[in-house]
């Protein structure tokens, strides 16, 4: 089920990960996922995706907490945390257990990147050779479990980028559900996440979109309803890169956040009047709550920032 009733209350959510403090290109994503939120008159929650922890900062979760406030932003509900989460995380692998879905893989980095003879998956990484699927190899012990692919092909319509489709045995191939540091993948832990919290639309970034067929496949083996995707453009400096914290992406400025906010809402397409860059923030968002469309998006999966 990749469009949910119409009937069904809309909940959308904003997942940043702490490894940094917000910028422009996490700005963007809220500022997205909260609109489209509102003009569905729905509930929009807010995840620290931490299950990462060796990334993660708490400092960081934090200060991004306090930032998203100093904007204006409100969510339903109380912040969710993953690493409150692991139970949820070990039941959902264990399912997959019994169902005979994943299975064990010692493959260390190093095989796996000499196997890149074999492809690379859409994420840039050695698409695993299946040295593992029937059976671990003679002495040696298991590192990871990975989720079988076999043939699947899985096809969506994202209300921005349209239709999307993935075979992904050639896309990515079987992929890791629990790292070898023990640590569970995210690809996991936004799935549960997502549908214990009755997630129904996804608004993210589009340096997301080719994780985006691994889920909806995970979904279906655990028995979960996915949501309808949205996944709009990446801000990118004037080389290309991603605005994040390893391409040094300058954090927002709190002390100006109507423009900040309004320089959001111009990259998305909204055409805001520049007046509006002299508003409160709390005129910005009345404005942007009337305005909002998210048809008005540009198609693109990287938009490099005006300024």
């Amino acid at each position: 089920m990749i469009n949910p009733s119409n009937n069904s209350l809309y909940r959308g959510r904003f997942a940043p990960s702490p490894t940094g403090p917000l910028h422009f290109g996490s700005l963007i994503a809220a500022v997205a996922s909260r609109l489209e939120a509102t003009v569905h008159d729905g509930h929009w929650h807010l995840r620290m995706e931490d299950v990462d922890a060796p990334r993660c900062s708490q400092v960081f979760a934090d200060a991004i907490v306090r930032g998203l406030a100093t904007f204006g932003f409100e969510w339903d509900g109380p912040v969710v945390w993953q690493h409150d989460r692991i139970e949820a995380y070990e039941s959902a692998l264990e399912r997959l257990r019994q169902r005979q879905s994943v299975f064990p893989c010692a493959c260390t980095r190093r095989e796996l990147a000499d196997s890149e003879i074999h492809g690379l998956a859409q994420d840039g990484a050695a698409l695993y050779p299946g040295t593992c699927r029937h059976g671990l190899p003679p002495g040696k012990q298991a590192r990871a479990w990975r989720l079988r692919v076999g043939d699947a092909v899985v096809e969506f319509v994202d209300a921005v980028q349209g239709r999307v489709e993935s075979m992904l045995a050639v896309d990515v191939g079987d992929f890791v559900l629990r790292r070898a540091d023990n640590l569970f993948a995210y690809q996991l832990a936004v799935v549960v996440d997502d549908a214990d919290a009755g997630i129904t639309h996804v608004v993210r970034g589009a340096d997301l979109l080719h994780s985006t067929p691994r889920q909806i496949f995970l979904q279906r083996c655990l028995g979960l309803t996915t949501p309808a995707y949205a996944h709009v453009p990446v801000a990118v400096n004037a080389g290309g890169e991603k605005l994040s914290k390893q391409t040094g992406a300058a954090a927002l400025n709190l002390m100006r956040p109507g423009e900040e906010l309004v320089e959001a809402l111009r990259f998305l397409g909204q055409e805001p009047p520049k007046h509006l860059s002299a508003a409160s923030v709390a005129e910005i968002w009345q404005w942007a709550g009337v305005h909002w469309s998210l048809d008005k998006v540009p198609r693109l999966v990287t938009r490099e920032r005006s300024t």
